[in-house]
């Protein structure tokens, strides 16, 4: 696609987002379609689709790895992102929700909110991102508008509010009432586009009463508007979207509209409401950012191609054709190849050899970037996700990105010595690429390791292993990331000593451990004087503290949700050095820790599972067999929804067992929640198992 030069205006970067299933793809390909871009729309079941071009998204029908392409509709051109479904991957969404300027949210009219559609919600919230709701598949048996709107409202937002009502319904659906414009856009039968007719008449109340509901909301979001509709005068329809589009840039308003994606029922709407309601670059406030070396002095950065350059690195990939490629949004300023862009991170200039638009894993190379540009940069290999790349006499940093941390690891040994250090480049490029990837080496057993969000996204992680770099490696089974804590405070003294002939070793160390909230990670504290423990002796004190607890103390697994204060500590004139206080500072913490009530903690996961009524009690009881709890059972048309909790531990192979118990018409997900205290007796158990491997070092 050409580039034109819009007014920024005229620009609009959004983001299409869903729990898998939804439709998601679906709908971005017939946006693709309707716009021109594509000449036939893919499907999802024949794994022909644009944005889904790997070939395990194909195999599998699900999105995997976010697809950035751009089309124009209406004079506007429209850079999307399309995000994966699955909460496996949740990485892409977070790291593609920073960047852009507004969201399609897309619910299924059969399913309804579904677990990643909150945890989407919940990350756009976070970061204000003004939004519309489009509920699909209204066409499919036991689709219900009406019961998707409620949940919507009940569990999203309360601000969301249909600007469209579906005319019929499953089988019979086949067209949308814009309650704006008060006219019905029917699909016939074999036609491309709507036949625009007026409301049909067993509908005029429904939709009368819907449009008053409408106009009611949007004119209270506008104290004008409402001080002439409380004395009986309704603006026009060109106010009232001016006065929407605003509400829905400033958050105090969510459109919702409906359709059918692979009907291409309501595709058009869509588009229009894209263009109508969500923001251009230009409708939002500057972004902001630090002076690097400076936290505390906040500048901005207008979206203006005048202004110092600065872009931010939101995905890294490992391209065939061209190699390390660097997706960035550019938030101000321009830059052309050849030019050097600064990275404040790791203080490099780097040159731009080559930018991309995007098209799937199709390219097109371009001389220049600009203000509200997503491209992609060959150059640059020092930026990872999150990393800011500016102007070198004006630098930036911006707000980098946090992701969850991985709950389940698998270990991974070469098919020979020759492939070692091959499978260790490849394991470390996955992770470059994804960063709810870690990846680590275990030296007592010579293999590989790499943790992940869930065992489908270490399934997708060891594919590509296979197919990008061809490797098979030997694989174990996913082991659970365990954490340790404590339970109640404790302090001891404790004193290395050790004389070796000439000058021997001594430190002195006396500290507290106390517990701390979930999710606080590991707090070092120093109420030590400095005539007791030199200045220079404090950094090798919380070094050893902090090493011993990333070994773990009881199992072997990292310590968490641990304040550790050094409160004294004597040194010896001629004796000490600064590798005695670290050595002391692990024994004092190891001993601390031995004394102040261990447990260890396991991830506990959020469940929702999808069953039919008839095989509601089985999976009920099966949930309880796993330690797991139930919270709630919803009825969706013909399904029973079940939320609930378990532990990971617990749920390890859980799709085959759920096929098993459903005749594999049951579907799930699992999404980490918190960690929780393991009991004392499977925590032996755990310590025992641990032991019997090999993993537990003799202290």
């Amino acid at each position: 696609m050409a580039r034109t030069t819009e007014p920024r205006q005229r620009v609009r970067i959004i983001g299409i987002f869903a729990h898998v299933d939804a439709g998601k793809t679906t709908t971005s390909e017939a946006f693709l379609y309707y716009a021109g871009r594509i000449h036939r729309a893919g499907q999802i079941d024949e794994g022909d689709t644009q944005l889904d071009f790997m070939e395990q998204e194909r195999e599998r029908g699900i999105t995997i790895m976010a697809a950035a392409t751009a089309f124009h509709w209406r004079g506007h051109r429209i850079n999307l992102i399309d995000t994966p479904g699955h909460i496996d991957f949740t990485a892409e969404v977070v790291r593609s929700m920073r960047v852009i300027d507004g969201g399609v949210v897309v619910l299924c009219g059969v399913g309804g909110v579904e677990p990643q559609t909150e945890t989407v919600w919940m990350h756009a919230n976070r970061d204000n991102l003004p939004r519309v709701l489009f509920i699909n598949k209204l066409d499919r048996r036991g689709a219900s508008f009406e019961r998707v709107l409620e949940e919507a409202g009940q569990r999203l937002s309360h601000k969301a509010i249909p600007v469209q009502l579906p005319v019929g319904q499953e089988e019979d659906f086949r067209g949308v009432i814009d309650l704006l414009e008060e006219r019905a856009c029917i699909w016939h039968q074999g036609e491309e586009d709507p036949a625009i007719e007026p409301i049909p008449a067993p509908m005029s109340e429904r939709a009368a009463t819907a449009r008053a509901r409408l106009v009611e909301a949007i004119c209270e979001t506008d104290d004008r508007l409402l001080e002439r509709w409380l004395e009986g005068e309704e603006p026009d329809v060109a106010t009232l979207k001016a006065a929407l589009r605003h509400a829905v840039i400033e958050s105090e308003l969510v459109p919702v509209l409906c359709g059918a994606s692979r009907e291409r029922i309501g595709m058009q709407p869509l588009l229009d409401a894209v263009v109508d309601y969500l923001p251009g670059p230009t409708d939002l406030r500057p972004i902001l950012g630090a002076v690097p070396g400076d936290g505390d002095q906040i500048i901005e950065r207008p979206d203006d191609p005048d202004a110092p350059f600065c872009a931010s690195a939101f995905k890294i990939v490992t391209d065939p054709h061209v190699g390390h490629l660097t997706w960035v949004r550019v938030f101000s300023g321009q830059m052309g190849v050849g030019d050097r862009v600064y990275n404040p991170r790791t203080e490099e200039m780097e040159r731009i050899g080559r930018i991309y638009f995007l098209h799937g894993n199709k390219r097109e190379q371009v001389d220049r970037m600009a203000a509200s540009d997503v491209v992609a940069l060959v150059g640059p290999q020092s930026a990872v996700t999150g990393d800011t790349l500016c102007d070198p006499e004006q630098p930036i940093i911006l707000e980098t990105f946090e992701f969850p941390d991985p709950v389940i690891k698998v270990a991974l040994k070469p098919p020979s010595n020759e492939q070692r250090e091959k499978l260790r480049e490849a394991v470390r490029r996955l992770a470059e690429e994804d960063p709810t990837l870690e990846h680590g080496y275990d030296p007592e057993t010579s293999e590989e390791t790499l943790a992940g969000m869930g065992e489908l996204h270490l399934e997708i992680a060891v594919d590509r292993l296979q197919r990008e770099f061809g490797l098979t490696p030997q694989t174990s089974p996913p082991e659970v990331a365990y954490r340790e804590t404590i339970r109640r405070p404790a302090e001891t003294v404790t004193t290395y000593r050790k004389q070796t002939g000439g000058h021997g070793h001594f430190a002195e160390v006396e500290l507290r451990v106390e517990p701390l909230e979930r999710g606080e990670g590991v707090v070092f504290e120093n109420e030590a004087s400095a005539a007791d423990i030199p200045t220079e002796f404090l950094r090798p004190v919380e070094l050893g503290v902090r090493g011993a607890l990333e070994k773990g103390i009881i199992a072997g697994y990292p310590v968490t949700d641990v304040k550790v204060t050094l409160l004294d500590g004597k040194i010896h004139e001629v004796d000490s050095a600064a590798m005695d206080f670290e050595i002391a500072g692990s024994m004092a913490v190891q001993r601390a820790v031995g004394q102040a009530s261990p447990a260890l903690l396991e991830p506990v996961m959020e469940l929702d599972i999808n069953v039919i009524e008839e095989q509601l009690g089985a999976v009920v009881a099966d949930v309880g067999r796993r330690r797991g709890s139930v919270s709630d059972i919803r009825v969706r048309g013909e399904m029973r929804n079940i939320r609930g909790e378990v532990p990971l531990a617990e749920a390890r192979g859980y799709a085959t067992d759920l096929r098993s118990l459903t005749k594999g018409r049951g579907t799930f997900t699992l999404e980490f929640d918190h960690y929780a205290v393991v009991a004392d007796d499977i925590a032996e158990e755990i310590i025992e198992r641990r032991k019997e491997e090999g993993k537990l070092r003799e202290r």
